[in-house]
């Protein structure tokens, strides 16, 4: 074939792409461009607000860099901030985020496992009231663990917060979906014909196994938890409050938000937005460090095998 007769061909595939696939592609890619800027500029905005001062905040270009010199008065002013509490408000929230992570798991898995693998009595049931209760909003159970922590006079402590949050029937059908496709149930038979008992199976045949769902639940749970403010604002309060908490009274501490607030205990949205930075930060770098899991666990429910 000559390059004459090439030319014609690409030219007349081409020529064949129906304009309305065309103008459909050229829709799409609009719509997915506008999405990604209505998302990115707000965080690149974020990003730069804190290596600027306040004047500079809203003088300069929304996009233009500070220095570095006031990001550095921007980090000092945030950690002297009521002598150092922010520091305390993000030791508060790992505690409860990984404390309620290390129950749930403990409580999660096994329970996937059973509703999946085995069969008992009221098996059905207890599967359907764990659908039933994911469908409940967790600001309507607020209310009754409030008074049921409250008899047990756990309210101010960190297992007021922790308890709740270890609550996750989503992991637990998450679990029950993965142990039902994924787990070969010939493979944990063979191990209980070649004598293990049915502990043994669990941990060392189908926990391996899970793994994929297990970092997926434990992901799920941990960015759950980190960003819940209504139930820790109402369990804990002071210098137990986690840090979605304590944002929130930074927040009231900025003049152009609530110009009576006291002269002593004043900070600028600068300052403001590094702490906003700096409490995501912590789920982003989980995020980073597990991702592979995370994907894995995602599609591993997709076949059965």
């Amino acid at each position: 074939m000559t390059s004459e007769q090439v030319s014609q061909k690409r030219g007349g595939a081409r020529a064949a792409v129906d304009p309305k696939q065309w103008l459909s592609r050229v829709t799409i890619g609009v719509v997915l461009i506008g999405f990604a800027v209505f998302f990115i500029l707000p965080i690149v905005w974020l990003l730069l607000a804190p290596t600027k001062n306040p004047k500079q905040l809203l003088l300069d270009g929304p996009f233009s860099f500070g220095s570095v010199e006031q990001l550095a008065a921007n980090w000092n002013s945030l950690f002297g901030f009521q002598d150092g509490v922010f520091l305390t408000w993000l030791g508060n929230s790992t505690l409860y985020s990984f404390g309620a992570i290390l129950i749930m798991l403990i409580v999660t898995i096994p329970a996937g496992y059973a509703l999946a693998l085995t069969d008992f009595k009221g098996r059905k049931t207890l599967l359907m009231t764990t659908l039933v209760v994911m469908l409940i909003p967790n600001t309507a159970l607020v209310l009754p663990i409030f008074l049921e922590l409250s008899a047990l006079k756990l309210i101010g402590t960190p297992l007021a917060v922790i308890l709740p949050f270890s609550f996750f029937p989503f992991g637990v059908y998450l679990t029950y979906i993965y142990f039902s496709t994924t787990v070969s149930r010939d493979l944990l038979n063979a191990a209980r014909i070649d004598g293990a008992g049915e502990l043994r199976v669990f941990a060392q045949i189908a926990m391996p196994l899970a793994a994929p769902v297990i970092a997926l639940t434990g992901f799920f749970n941990f960015t759950g938890n980190w960003n819940n403010y209504f139930l820790p604002f109402l369990m804990v309060g002071g210098t137990k409050s986690p840090v979605q908490v304590g944002l929130a009274n930074m927040l009231a501490n900025v003049p152009q938000f609530n110009p009576t607030t006291a002269a002593t205990s004043v900070i600028e949205l600068p300052t403001l937005a590094l702490a906003t930075l700096l409490s995501i930060l912590p789920i982003l770098i989980i995020f980073l460090f597990s991702q592979r899991f995370l994907v894995s666990g995602m599609t591993a429910g997709g076949t059965k095998g």
